[in-house]
């Protein structure tokens, strides 16, 4: 499918400055230019508690100083880390109310030369290497679900792999357990934040919800759409997988909002493409403020959530496990 976006702002004052002075005075880390591409590769990669991962909602704006908050600084930008899975795509690092957070374009997708397997490996090493531990994400779906209305905003609680992809994990020795794959607490901190940013619209904000995962690049056929409803898919997209898996693979908190921005074939009526535009272009601030809203209202910590307790060592090793200490 397609993802969302876009509104307002806030403000902190002397305490906000003092703030950014002290980031970033601590963000002095060796650095290679590379003139060709005008990026910086980094060694190590900076530390930070929290990510936002940017999808077609934010696509359009250059998030998140094109927001104009006073309590938000970007503290570095165009930072492109060598991975074991080939050179990552550039990030930023930014402060919201002196919070630390790497972010990253449209998922780190680079087609047609980096495959979305290999761009969102490079993004979960350099987030596991960063120390985070929340992760934020945002896209656009089509609906499914009959209820649904364009620029309604979803925030799923679990999802139906439909993808091919296979093995895209970053090796580490774990068997992740997915029966809660999206953080309540996140979902909380992101409800409560659109909520706010939509009151007067009449648009809804939904907490519950089946996301079904497909390859694309293409949407769905009307026959496709109609099995993934008897399925009990609400919504559907493209980016959810690998990405829950890979944020419980590195022992990260993860929760998404998603733009309705199409109803999926043989759902209401045929889609327009200058829907998809209009939405795509004017959304993008009113998502990107839901986003440093929530991350700003959210602990680092695993508060009234299990998400870190749900990656457990794999039995498949050359060890035995006392069931005891399990």
């Amino acid at each position: 499918m397609i993802f969302p976006g876009s509104c307002e702002h806030g403000g902190v004052g002397e305490q906000m400055r003092t703030n950014r002075e002290m980031n970033a005075m601590a963000f002095s880390f060796h650095t290679e230019h590379d003139a060709e591409r005008g990026t910086h590769v980094m060694r190590p990669v900076p530390q930070a508690d929290f990510a936002i991962i940017g999808g077609s909602s934010t696509f359009s704006i250059d998030f998140p100083e094109a927001l104009g908050r006073d309590d938000t600084a970007v503290l570095a930008r165009d930072l492109v880390f060598e991975t074991p899975y080939g050179t990552s795509p550039p990030f930023k690092l930014a402060a919201v109310d002196g919070k630390r957070f790497l972010t990253v374009k449209m998922h780190g997708w680079r087609p047609p030369h980096v495959s979305r397997a290999d761009a969102s490996k490079q993004v979960f090493w350099v987030l596991r290497e960063a120390g985070v531990v929340r992760i934020y994400v945002e896209g656009g779906v089509g609906s499914v679900n009959r209820l649904l209305e364009l620029r309604d905003l979803i925030i799923p609680d679990d999802y139906i792999d439909y993808s091919m992809r296979q093995d895209v994990s970053l090796g580490g020795p774990f068997l992740l357990i997915m029966r809660d794959p999206i953080c309540p607490t996140g979902t909380k901190h992101l409800a409560e934040a659109a909520r706010r940013r939509l009151v007067g619209t009449g648009r809804h904000v939904f907490t519950r919800g089946v996301y079904l995962n497909t390859d694309g690049r293409h949407f769905e056929s009307r026959a496709e759409v109609q099995a993934f409803r008897w399925m009990g898919a609400d919504v559907i997209g493209q980016s959810i997988v690998p990405e829950v898996y890979l944020a419980r693979e590195i022992g990260a908190c993860y929760s998404g909002i998603y733009m309705i921005v199409n109803y999926a074939e043989g759902v209401i009526r045929d889609w327009e493409h200058r829907d998809l535009a209009d939405i795509f272009y004017n959304e993008a601030e009113t998502i990107g403020h839901i986003l440093l809203d929530a991350l700003k209202a959210s602990p680092a910590e695993p508060v009234g959530c299990a998400c870190r307790t749900l990656r457990k060592e794999t039995l498949l090793q050359n060890k035995r496990f006392d069931p005891d200490t399990l």
